[in-house]
């Protein structure tokens, strides 16, 4: 049996006979003049995790609204369990993007009071807090205070509230929006386990790797939905293959592969360390690359065929609704931007299409923007960092990534010169002592992870705030200033308060606001979170824009699909680094194979597969399981023989690439286990 009949058989026994649980027909939704919602038609069965996802403004929120009966529609039905949605309430938990927790109580006391307001009797709080907090893992942490939580701990408390009245249905809107990799898949875990139980979950989510665990996809896009399917149909019905391109010079082969008349390449986007090229004929397509690349006398070290991904579907799919908006390079003026170098100030802007020959990153002491040596923080008896080094040169993206707690924030704090290392050396920009000089301060940008703006100034008075804190010369602050504000497609609405703008969009705002001054050195906390695939797209152009045109840049993020936009990059784990390389470095050392598995009973496999090898090598995806294991035949065969003598109905099993969340998952849980391993020892 072939993969993809595999896949529909297994979805198939899936949904057959399941109850219809939630029908929605010609769903109308108006704000005065503004159709959020226009005529949409979905049905989604009982023990179904459905995925909606979309653009921002695309019409997410408003629709989760009115399933949970928050909002009447304008027109159409909505019905769950063949009632009102709004008289379906008690059947319904929703989780919203804002958490809902009261950061003051414990964990215990926000349990409780989620408990009294949906009515749940003494007798089942106490059984249903043990089940819940046990399946989030947390039930060892009831008397901590919900402030004091991790983003991933915060998440699943919020969840373990919505649960708490065992609602029937759940509604998600980007759960997990902020959540480190290892903590989101863990949540996703547990919403495979609640499905398997017979809930039925709706999840919206602006990361497609997460949308791949769903069992059907709908993208909706300017308040309609374009298209339904499983992450599988959706992937096929593209028709379109995905070439991963290497060469040293990915800035000048993306300008010649996206400027080719070539009707076979569809699409050209860069990634640290590659560039993926969308073509109709993986032959074809693999001739025409290699011509291109000839002729302008580019080397390349490998040109390899991949499936395409979720995101490929999502980008095409807008596209095609919609011309994709347009690129606009920042308008740089500075030039000589190197340590030590005089800078100067150019009446023309500097043109970032240009082809330039020079090297991307050459590799002298003086092109050396960020650099620690040994770096350690000690608070108390409680040591954060543990010897790590970094190097960054300018005109690299270097991402610094690493799970809640691993010491990321502790590190860049102390790069930033905002917290004063215990030991080591620092230099930054040139500068070893004063990291708080003042002429240092105007060289760098600092995008936060919360929000730097000023809700209470509209976005016209905060980008003339952010220009005159960063010394940007007054003859130039209006076309800096538009240039953020086009970027941000917030034309002719820069008197809006910026507090009533989308989380998206204040990101755009806030990551203009950081690089207005042309800063040499850039550090960016989580820029894109909560912002949709298309848009982050863009922000990631511009990042690529501004560190071709020597910007160094460290950036951190939770979402590992975007890492790979990253040139190198480093992975901490409890204070120290575990791994450090480029993406396809890091996935290529990855130890065993990653393995798909497509059975009968996903949730039975599971739980099975987990009570014999390490839980994390065991995650599932919709309809099948990421297994991973050791490069050898023998575990393949005692897998296969487990499961068979289980009852349980192999239909696929093949081997797939490492992503890099799969790297990164495997690295900190070797890691935590050595450093358990050696505490037991000690």
């Amino acid at each position: 049996m072939n993969h993809e009949a595999s896949l529909m058989t297994s979805n198939q026994i899936s949904t057959s006979n399941q109850t219809k649980v939630i029908q929605v027909r010609g769903l109308h939704k108006h704000y005065g003049r503004l159709a959020a919602v226009r005529g949409i038609d979905f049905t989604v069965h009982k023990g179904e995790m459905f995925g909606l996802i979309g653009p921002d403004g695309a019409g997410k929120t408003t629709t989760f609204h009115i399933l949970g009966g928050l909002i009447e529609a304008t027109a159409g039905e909505v019905q769950i369990f063949n009632q009102r949605s709004r008289d379906a309430r008690l059947n319904v938990g929703y989780l919203t993007q804002q958490f809902s927790l009261y950061l003051d109580l414990s964990i215990n006391e926000n349990l409780h009071y989620a408990a009294r307001l949906r009515q749940v009797p003494n007798e089942l709080l106490q059984e249903r807090r043990n089940k819940y907090l046990k399946l989030m893992n947390l039930e060892q942490f009831g008397a901590r205070l919900a402030g004091q939580l991790s983003g991933g701990m915060k998440q699943k408390l919020a969840l373990c509230c919505t649960l708490i009245s065992q609602p029937k249905v759940l509604l998600l809107d980007e759960p997990t929006t902020g959540v480190d990799p290892v903590s989101r898949r863990e949540f996703w875990d547990v919403l495979a386990s609640l499905a398997a139980e017979g809930m039925t979950i709706v999840v919206a989510t602006p990361y497609l790797d997460e949308a791949e665990r769903c069992h059907r996809v709908a993208l909706i896009y300017d308040g309609q939905i374009q298209q339904i399917g499983t992450p599988a149909s959706l992937r096929a019905s593209l028709g379109l293959h995905r070439l991963e391109v290497r060469t040293q010079n990915i800035e000048i082969a993306e300008q010649i592969l996206s400027q080719t008349k070539e009707a076979n390449i569809i699409d050209v986007q860069t990634f640290g360390d590659r560039l993926d090229v969308l073509v109709k004929d993986v032959a074809a397509g693999k001739t025409q690359v290699r011509s291109q690349l000839l002729l302008h006398q580019l080397a390349y070290s490998s040109i390899e065929t991949t499936e395409p991904t979720l995101e490929n579907v999502f980008v095409t799919a807008v596209r095609l609704q919609t011309s994709a908006p347009q690129f606009s390079p920042f308008p740089h003026y500075r030039v000589g931007r190197r340590k030590g170098e005089k800078e100067e100030m150019s009446s023309t802007p500097q043109c970032s299409h240009s082809l330039r020959l020079y090297p991307e990153f050459p590799h002298s002491s003086s092109n050396i923007a960020i650099y620690a040596h040994n770096l350690n923080r000690v608070f108390g008896n409680f040591q954060a960092v543990k010897n790590v080094n970094i190097s960054v040169r300018y005109g690299e993206i270097f991402g610094l990534l690493g799970a809640n707690g691993s010491g990321k924030t502790t590190t860049i704090k102390m790069l930033c010169g905002l917290l004063k290392a215990s030991s080591g050396e620092i230099s930054l920009g040139g500068e070893t002592h004063n990291l708080r000089s003042a002429n240092l301060r105007r060289r760098i940008g600092y995008m936060s992870q919360k929000f730097t703006l000023y809700d209470d100034l509209s976005i016209l008075e905060n980008l003339e705030f952010y220009s005159g804190v960063y010394g940007v010369p007054r003859k130039l602050r209006r076309e800096k200033i538009d240039w953020v504000i086009a970027i941000c497609g917030l034309e002719g609405q820069e008197h809006m308060l910026t507090g009533n703008l989308p989380g998206g969009w204040k990101q755009r705002v806030a990551f203009g606001a950081s690089v207005m001054h042309e800063p040499d050195i850039l550090f960016l906390d989580e820029p894109t979170s909560g912002v949709d695939p298309l848009a982050r797209r863009q922000f990631w152009k511009l990042i690529n824009d501004f560190a071709r045109n020597g910007t160094a840049i460290l950036v951190t993020t939770h979402y590992l699909e975007e890492a790979e936009q990253c040139n190198r990059m480093s992975f901490m784990v409890a204070g120290e680094t575990a791994a450090e390389g480029s993406p396809t470095s890091i996935k290529a050392e990855q130890p065993g194979q990653l393995m798909e598995v497509v059975v009968n009973n996903t949730q039975a496999a599971s739980k099975l597969l987990k009570q014999h090898l390490d839980p994390w090598r065991v995650s599932i995806f919709a309809n099948s399981l990421h297994v991973v294991l050791n490069d050898s035949e023998q575990e393949r065969e005692q897998l296969l023989q487990l499961l068979e003598y289980n009852n349980i109905t192999i239909y696929s099993l093949r081997p797939i690439p490492f992503s890099l969340e799969d790297a990164f998952i495997g690295i900190v849980q070797r890691a935590q286990s050595n450093i358990s391993t050696t505490s037991l020892a000690i």
